[in-house]
């Protein structure tokens, strides 16, 4: 069974039909237990981070999430998922998980794309990666297809060997990271069309080393 992460940040549905669509029994549960006894895990969410890392803590979800990592299983995190596995985040200057090394940062008010026009904040919308390792959880994925963002704050790791994949938005930045058994992107698998069910599809089918 593969455990889909309720902490009360963002609408889960979407990535229960996702599973749904390709197949993969799935629960929607905020049971600590029934998360560290899961065969692998889904961290999606959005929102803030200082609200999410604190419902975390008032559940329990978060020890709950640092033994999955521990023992081993596959996780995924997705959107806010992907930001507060890392140790902090400007939003908020919340205090989080510390799956991965680093930080969470806004993106500058003064981005432009390549004609110099003024770039929104919230990057929303679709956009490509650039993978920096072959990985399984992207196999077969187009080097041209094309993945949904909405976020203001983007991942920083510390360690480059985190980060698997970039996006070009008016900076480069890290849109997939992880390690071991931990693979976390900042883009909506569950909201990418077909790329993105191959994404979720590779994912529960990978049996990290």
């Amino acid at each position: 069974m593969i455990a889909i992460v309720d902490y009360n940040a963002g609408n889960l549905t979407s990535v229960a039909r996702a599973l749904a669509k390709i197949g993969y029994d799935h629960r929607i549960t905020g049971d600590p237990t029934e998360i560290e006894n899961a065969e692998r895990v889904i961290f999606p969410g959005v929102g803030a981070a200082g609200s999410a890392m604190e419902s975390l803590k008032r559940s329990g979800l978060d020890e709950a999430l640092r033994e999955v990592l521990q023992k081993g299983k596959p996780l995924l995190g997705i959107c806010l998922g992907t930001q507060i596995i890392l140790e902090k985040s400007r939003e908020n200057n919340a205090d989080c998980l510390g799956l991965i090394k680093g930080d969470v940062r806004h993106f500058p008010p003064d981005m432009t794309d390549s004609g110099g026009c003024r770039l929104k904040i919230p990057h929303m919308g679709w956009n490509t990666i650039a993978l920096t390792i072959d990985h399984p959880v992207f196999a077969d994925c187009p080097a041209e297809a094309e993945f949904y963002f909405v976020h203001s704050y983007y991942p920083v790791p510390m360690n480059e060997e985190s980060v698997i994949a970039t996006t070009d938005y008016g900076i480069a930045f890290a849109s997939v990271i992880g390690h071991y058994n931990l693979v976390a992107c900042q883009f909506h698998p569950e909201k990418s069309g077909r790329p993105g069910l191959r994404i979720l599809e590779n994912f529960c089918r990978w049996r990290p080393c």
